[in-house]
């Protein structure tokens, strides 16, 4: 990890004619230009297996490990601002905004929570302790500190931490409230669309309705296990995909981000024990969801 936030990737030098390293990157990856891998090593953007910068003329060596930083040209920027709730020497508490991604992926490299909050804190050991979607707006925790990563981790592996969402969608009035739905939840096509599927249930979600009013209601979600999409896989099997949705039930058709209409779903709360303070922590949101007009 680099101190702007960017993950870095591992190549083993596989056999071949090079003379360098600069010569196997460039045959390795030949849509990236010579001079670009250049630019790389001016910059510390390209290591040796401890993670010490290379020369641009350090030697070939075969099964040596590198470690290189992805970039992306043209990187969209995501104009919307995170807030950091909480930060101590153990624990970071960030309000992620819709349609910014918590990690590296795709043609997010820096426009990522992860990237933001290690330039804004300093801190290259900050770890996500969990996901959500980049289309989902609210509360993410971060480890700060590598020797007590796994106390926060545990508390996910335990369920012992309360996740609160909140989302927009149409009304169900044929279905009684509160309700569990309880299924199994799988990889489909393409690879990132999940669905359900007959079989042992590997997900459950606590779903209760906030507020009754006009053709959409505002729905209270606990997810009580964490797969992929799984609060909106639910929703959508009930009947009722999330407002503006571009992946469930149906997928559309592959466009830029339409700002003016994110996905109607918040990670609006979260409550655990500090294992290592032993106090109660709660944390808020502060976005907010939106409805459409006429709703």
């Amino acid at each position: 990890m680099s101190t702007d936030g960017t993950a870095f990737s591992r190549l083993q030098l596989p056999p071949g004619p090079w003379r360098t390293v600069l010569d196997c990157l460039c045959a390795r990856f030949p849509a990236i230009e010579r001079d670009v891998w250049i630019d790389r090593f001016a910059r510390g953007r390209v290591l040796d297996a401890a993670g010490a910068p290379l020369n641009v003329d350090a030697a070939y060596r075969v099964g040596a490990e590198i470690r290189y930083f992805r970039e992306v040209i043209d990187e969209p920027v995501i104009p919307f601002e995170e807030c950091v709730l909480h930060a101590d020497d153990d624990l970071v508490v960030a309000d992620k905004p819709h349609f910014l991604p918590v990690t590296p992926a795709g043609p997010h490299v820096r426009e990522t929570l992860l990237a933001r909050l290690i330039h804004r804190l300093g801190n290259p050991d900050l770890v996500p302790l969990h996901r959500i979607d980049r289309d989902t707006a609210g509360l993410v925790l971060f480890s700060a500190n590598p020797a007590t990563r796994d106390a926060y981790q545990a508390l996910f592996r335990t369920h012992a931490i309360r996740k609160r969402y909140e989302a927009i969608a149409p009304a169900l009035p044929g279905l009684e409230f509160p309700l569990t739905r309880t299924t199994r939840i799988v990889r489909g096509e393409p690879f990132f669309r999940m669905h359900e599927v007959d079989g042992a249930p590997n997900s459950e979600t606590r779903i209760d309705v906030i507020e009754r009013r006009g053709p959409s209601w505002r729905y209270a979600l606990q997810p009580v296990t964490g797969r992929k999409h799984q609060l909106r896989v639910h929703m959508a099997a009930l009947g009722a995909p999330i407002e503006n949705d571009s992946t469930y039930p149906r997928l559309a058709r592959p466009a830029r981000d339409d700002h003016s209409h994110p996905l109607q779903l918040l990670a609006a709360g979260l409550q655990f024990v500090d294992p290592l303070r032993r106090s109660l922590r709660n944390f808020e949101s502060g976005f907010a969801l939106r409805r459409h007009s006429g709703a």
